[in-house]
């Protein structure tokens, strides 16, 4: 792999950059047409590197491209999940180049989509060209690329369900993650659940001046602070009704061979410039945010806000809060969970309404598996290390649904670095990363059997 695309450098980036230029923004309705257009292009790249056929599907919001390439029907099939859409690019005065005009320097390719997931979906479609122009595939491989990944992917599940066997697989192989650093790879076995709520306290029936109704009224901010105060103890546990009956600990062997990952605290610490830590006892900093479920307040308004002062009472006080979930959890029975809980608590001189936004379950897949088996097999013959297993504390809603829906696993060999940074301005991939993920995923194959 490594001389074919030295021989082919160029094109790569050539046809990289021809995604890259695309502004594919699903959350802004001005890029719909911008939306069709990279999605057509996918399949013009797809078809160039050996599919045998390529379509753009409609669904009820921005298409879905789908690509197969038959072996034969007894060969493994892996099914490549990824997305084309990407995030808006604001602040755009912070960028230090034109976010949709690539550009290389220090060894990286900087623009909106580099890496996540433009970046990441091209290593496949070239890992797979490789794979097809040598006469080394012998797996069936199908394409799932959607352009909604950035806006919780609405349309996907339906769509999915009614193509379930035209994407039956063995595994579900996805690039859209990060690995602990490109000196020690990883492989994401897992990720959490979400479970996004939001609480309104509603009092008085317009804002109260606070010297005349002060100490008289139920003041709703105060309320607010009051309920989330008990949402989590002292201890750092969650304190709601019901919200651990689910969790499955880890045996002291699993969270050993967790703990291999390189972790400092002190430099924790210091790059996100606290002065020390909190969370539930009896976990590592590194178990709190992804082994273990947590409660965060994500936003809080109420009041009086602008630069200045106004004593009053206001009439009502809001707080967004999400909960990230682990594998078992179902963000259904949890939303309900935490439904009962704030309503048990609030008090009676205030209405409360607690509004459900959305959610979607974790997964996760063992080490034992003949695919992170394959996985690990590759990145260690490329990096020259064995990866490190990793849980990743975000979520892909999607994942959870497509193992539901079509019953395989996926697997997450994310190529991508904390300094890239996805969904900020400047983003950028490692060159070497771009090219080593290549090399990766043409050697997953090689070792991959179901």
């Amino acid at each position: 792999m490594n001389n074919y695309i030295k021989e082919n450098e160029a094109r790569f980036y050539e046809e990289l950059f021809s995604l890259l230029r695309i502004p594919s923004v699903s959350s802004e309705p001005e890029h719909k047409g911008d939306m069709a257009r990279c999605a057509g292009r996918l399949c013009e790249l797809l078809l160039a590197a050996g599919a045998d056929s390529a379509e753009v599907c409609p669904t009820k919001g921005h298409p879905v491209v789908f690509a197969s390439k038959k072996v034969s029907d007894d060969a493994p099939t892996v099914l490549v999940y990824g997305h084309y859409d990407v995030q808006p690019v604001d602040p755009i005065a912070e960028w230090k180049s034109d976010p949709f005009e690539p550009e290389i320097r220090d060894g990286a390719i900087y623009a909106r989509g580099a890496n996540d997931d433009k970046g990441q979906i091209f290593m496949h479609m070239k890992a797979f060209e490789y794979l097809v122009a040598t006469g080394r595939l012998r797996h069936n491989v199908k394409f799932l690329f959607e352009g909604e990944e950035e806006i919780s992917s609405p349309s996907l599940p339906e769509w999915i369900e009614q193509n379930k066997e035209k994407l039956a697989c063995d595994i579900i192989l996805v690039s859209d993650t990060t690995m602990i650093s490109a000196k020690v790879p990883s492989i994401n076995c897992g990720m959490r659940g979400l479970a996004y709520m939001e609480i309104v306290v509603k009092g008085p029936n317009a804002d109260l001046h606070s010297g005349h109704y002060g100490g008289a009224v139920a003041n709703p901010a105060n309320v607010l602070c009051g309920i989330i105060s008990k949402l989590i103890d002292r201890n750092g546990r969650i304190t709601i009704d019901g919200f651990y009956d689910d969790v499955v600990d880890l045996s002291a062997e699993e969270r050993a061979m967790l703990s291999r990952a390189p972790f400092e605290q002190k430099e924790f610490e210091r790059e996100i410039g606290v002065p020390g830590v909190r969370g539930e006892k009896g976990y590592t900093s590194q178990e709190r945010r992804s082994i273990r479920p947590c409660l965060d307040v994500n936003g809080i308004v109420g009041g009086f806000t602008a630069e200045g002062s106004k004593t009053i009472i206001p009439r009502d006080a809001r707080a967004k809060v999400s909960m990230r979930l682990v594998p078992n959890q179902k963000c259904d029975k949890i939303a309900g969970l935490f439904m009962a809980y704030i309503r048990k608590i609030a008090p009676k001189d205030v209405e409360v309404e607690v509004i459900e936004h959305h959610g979607c379950n974790g997964f996760l897949i063992p080490v034992t598996s003949k695919a992170y088996k394959a996985a690990a097999r590759a990145m260690g013959e490329v990096y020259g290390i064995e990866p490190v297993p990793s849980r990743g504390g975000g979520s892909i809603g999607i994942l959870a649904d497509m193992q539901q829906i079509l019953g395989a696993d996926p697997l997450l060999m994310g190529f991508g670095l904390e300094r890239d940074f996805i969904h900020s301005p400047n983003e950028s991939f490692l060159l070497d990363q771009l090219f080593k993920g290549m090399e990766s995923i043409a050697l997953f194959y090689k070792y991959y059997d179901r």
